[in-house]
């Protein structure tokens, strides 16, 4: 599931994922943010946050991902990510190398600190 944050605000999107996200997560809740705040603002910031039941994506999400991302990657100007599996982190940096903007993970208990560094 993907829920969108409250400390969202102006060109920052934060949202919190929980158990397994769906493609259909993607479609209804977290794509129409981002395409949202892009057309307002160009270049975003965008808060990704595991928390402790997340179970991954399942194979619909992992593509709408991919296509997403690959399509903005110039739309991001920094992106965080917080918690998850260590295999999160790991496919966060290659991520990183495909965006053009700063990319920073974060254990689950610096969250407060990703929420600082995304706005600043």
């Amino acid at each position: 599931m993907i829920e969108i944050m409250s400390e969202s605000k102006g060109r920052v999107l934060g949202v919190r994922l929980t158990e397994k996200v769906s493609d259909k997560d993607y479609m209804e809740t977290f794509i129409p943010a981002l395409e949202k705040l892009i057309a307002a603002h160009g270049k975003i910031r965008c808060l990704y946050f595991m928390d402790d039941d997340f179970q991954g994506w399942d194979i619909g999400a992992m593509w709408d991902d991919a296509k997403f991302g690959l399509k903005h990657k110039d739309d991001f100007d920094k992106l965080a990510v917080v918690g998850g599996p260590k295999w999160a982190e790991w496919g966060t940096k290659l991520v990183a190398h495909l965006l053009s903007g700063e990319v920073k993970t974060y254990p689950n208990a610096q969250l407060n600190d990703a929420w600082k560094w995304i706005e600043a």
